[in-house]
């Protein structure tokens, strides 16, 4: 590798069926959002340099915008995600007798993400990271198994909660149905995962509200007590869920929408089962069914994610949502 700068991008991640089962032997299928994004800037220097962007830095103008900034970005930035990458990745080159070069880098990052919506803000980071470390130091690590590196960082690292589903999108890309069953992973070491044309998707819209922030990882901490636990019920609709990825292959195949439709909905309705669905987050799905369209959670809430009938239904839905403070686009999947 010459001296020249690296840059590498990871994109936002939204859940289009199986969620949240990714964590328990399920199965799903996701998208990536080509619309929201993390870079990360990679180059030479004589010391290692984390730089730092406005949400690491812990300089305020009063309490007022402490607190203030607490409610947009969480009380994390991105600098502990992108440490955590970097230990992790010489792990594993440690782990597979991989000898780096000696040589330092500054690395800095910057995301257009809405943050703690449940679009996979933080692993956009860490996969953006390590692509550019994968680069800059010329080490392949195995496409199927860069996932769960990438989640062993906020895992292991960070005591974060969650599951493959985010980093197998963001390093496949497109449109991807991943199959967690437990023997599979057990022989494997991961997933099945494949990707499907997300050309024989119809219309799909994702929508957000800004003030929803919360970490994923307190939200589904109930659901992983209680499944640890064995809790019957629990078990029995996730699986539930997680056969709702399977039907939605054949459905996506068949570009049959009406049934995708349905999938969608039931989805959000097996998950109010196991969840308690916050007030505002009920109220961003159930105003966007009363305009006639399917909606989910694209990931722990904040945002959903469902598929309209024409670009009459899109604007009904626009400016309904916009009534309750919530922004709507269209997905670039490719």
């Amino acid at each position: 590798m010459n001296n020249a700068i690296v840059e590498t991008s990871a994109y936002a991640r939204a859940g289009l069926l199986g969620n949240p089962t990714d964590g328990y032997y399920g199965k799903t299928i996701s998208i990536i959002v080509r619309n929201f994004g993390a870079r990360v800037l990679l180059y030479p220097s004589p010391e290692l340099q984390i730089e730092p962007q406005e949400q690491d830095i812990n300089i305020f103008k009063s309490v007022y915008h402490l607190v203030d900034a607490i409610s947009l970005v969480g009380y994390y930035g991105g600098s502990r995600l992108i440490k955590a990458t970097i230990k992790k990745f010489c792990e594993y080159c440690d782990n597979h007798h991989i000898k780096l070069a000696n040589k330092n880098f500054t690395i800095r990052y910057y995301s257009s993400i809405p943050r703690q919506v449940g679009l996979a803000g933080s692993s956009a980071i860490v996969t953006a990271t390590m692509r550019a470390l994968m680069r800059y130091y010329e080490v392949e690590i195995p496409i199927e198994k860069l996932p769960n590196v990438i989640l062993s960082a906020e895992m292991d690292e960070l005591g974060i909660n969650a599951g493959l589903q985010d980093r197998v999108a963001q390093v496949y890309e497109g449109c991807v149905y991943m199959n967690f069953d437990k023997k599979i992973i057990e022989e494997k070491g991961h997933g099945d995962y494949i990707r499907l044309d997300p050309s024989l998707l119809p219309n799909l819209y994702l929508a957000y509200k800004t003030d929803l922030g919360k970490v994923s990882g307190t939200v589904l901490n109930d659901i992983r007590s209680k499944y640890d636990k064995g809790d019957a019920d629990v078990i029995q609709t996730l699986q539930s869920i997680a056969a709702l990825a399977e039907e939605g292959i054949v459905a996506i195949k068949e570009k049959n929408s009406k049934r995708l439709d349905q999938l969608i909905n039931q989805n959000f309705d097996l998950r109010c089962k196991i969840m308690k669905i916050s007030d505002s987050n009920k109220e961003l799905v159930n105003t966007a069914r009363n305009c006639g369209v399917s909606a989910k959670f694209t990931g722990s809430g904040g945002s959903i994610i469902g598929t309209y009938e024409n670009d009459e239904v899109l604007s009904k839905l626009v400016v309904e949502l916009k009534k309750i403070n919530a922004r709507v686009i269209k997905p670039y999947i490719f």
